[in-house]
Order: structure tokens, then sequence, then C-alpha cells
């Protein structure tokens, strides 16, 4: 089981709000970077054990200085680091002839050079330990092409190939870091099109599970990655996208 605390990114909402309350949950103390700063939000209460486990720090990842601050507040409260999540990202849906070079460097800024600045600022935690986990979130379509996804898809794969050259440059520091690239989840942001006529039948009849997948398997198998420390896996991008992305 890794030790200390893990840095969980884009907390606020969806998948960054459970993988943050799963680690929680399975005894990790998080730090929960988001740019409100707030406790992830819970539909349920959470418990006075979970609460004591959680530090929400106020950031935005595309701020050096201010990530760089957070990451060193979460090692002092927690003594420690463990691991890093790098969940925060946007998307803009336009077709690429439409798409303004300006919205695009956003998408890329955000999704994937935030996502290289935190794995460096928490590098020397992990590294005077000899030991960590970080995790970065990709997605099944940075292998796929999609209408109006240009910027999403390019950040994505972007993403998996900085996951192999971290996994190649720190594994000598006992430092795994891997990519999960999920699929089609519901989450409240896309929730109506996943469930309107046509567009959901869609997800539907191409994923092999037929259905979308839920924040909590993406969640839990963070935090189980995180229990059971498999430092030989490492450089890999995991695809959890119900089969859709191998599937005709």
């Amino acid at each position: 089981m890794i030790q200390g605390a893990i840095v969980v990114t884009g907390t606020s909402r969806g998948i960054g709000t459970e993988i943050a309350i799963e680690l929680a949950r399975r005894g990790f103390k998080v730090g929960c970077v988001s740019r409100g700063g707030g406790l992830p939000p819970s539909d349920k209460p959470l418990s006075a054990e979970i609460l004591e486990r959680l530090l929400p720090v106020t950031a935005d990842v595309t701020d050096e200085a201010a990530l760089r601050d957070c990451i060193a507040k979460i090692n002092e409260w927690a003594g420690g680091i463990g691991g890093l999540v790098n969940n925060a990202g946007i998307h803009r849906d336009v077709r690429a002839s439409k798409l303004i070079t300006a919205d695009f460097e956003e998408v890329m800024r955000v999704n994937t050079t935030s996502t290289f600045t935190a794995c460096r600022e928490v590098y020397p935690y992990l590294s005077k330990n000899k030991s960590g986990l970080i995790i970065n979130m990709g997605s099944f379509f940075e292998k796929i092409g999609v209408k109006g996804y240009a910027a999403y898809c390019a950040s994505k794969a972007a993403v998996g190939a900085l996951t192999r050259v971290l996994a190649a440059e720190w594994g000598r520091d006992n430092i795994s870091v891997l990519n999960i690239a999920p699929g089609y989840i519901e989450t409240d942001m896309n929730r109506d099109y996943l469930n309107a006529g046509e567009s959901g039948e869609n997800v539907r009849s191409r994923t092999p599970v037929r259905r979308p997948g839920s924040v909590s398997e993406i969640a839990r198998l963070i935090a189980a990655l995180y229990v059971e420390d498999i430092v030989f896996l490492t450089g890999e991008t995991i695809y959890v996208d119900g089969g859709r992305g191998i599937s005709l």
C-alpha cells in the first residue's frame, strides 16, 4: 500500500470527486485540489473519519506557482506524499475547421501541460522516499477520431506519451506512472447525452457491455492500484471503456 498522501486534481465534481472520496475510504489521506478549494461534494454524508482524511486546497492547475504551493501544503499536512492523480481536464466540442488556436491551446494547457507540471512538482517528494504512484487520466479518445474533438483527442494522446516517458525516466526511483483511459463514463455533465434516445442508444449499441461506465468503477480501479502498489506495472495505458475501443 502506498504511503503518504495522494494529491488529486479536479475534485470539485464527477470522477475527481469520487476518486478522492474512494481513496479516503480506503484509508489514504487525500489532498483535494480544485479552483474552488472546497471538499469534494457528496450525495451522502461523509463520516468524520473520512473527512479527517480530506484536505481541500485551492489552485488552478495551469498556475505553476499555485500548484507548487498546494503540493507543499499537502506534504506538510500529511507528513509525506505517496502519489498523484492528474484528473483535472476540459473539453471543447468544435469542428477543427472552426477551432481557434487559443481554444486548442487552452485544452492542451489544462489537459496536458498541467499534467506534466504536476508530475514534475510532485517528483521530488516521491523520489526522496524512493516510492510512489502517479496516475494520469487519459481517454480512449486518444486512439480514435471523433468529430469535434481535435483538441481533446490530441491532448489525451499526449498524456499517454508523457506517461511512457516519465515511467522510463523515473522507474529507477521506484516510481510507477500509469495512464487510465476511460471510455464513456456517466457524470452530471454528460448524463443527459448518455440517456437521450439516439445518442444514448449509439453509445450502448457500440459498447460490448451495453452501457456507459460509472464514476465509481474508475475510482475503485484507481484506489485498488494504490492499495496494491505494483511497481512493476508502469508506463501502461489501461483502457476502461467497456470494450468500446476494440469493438467494431
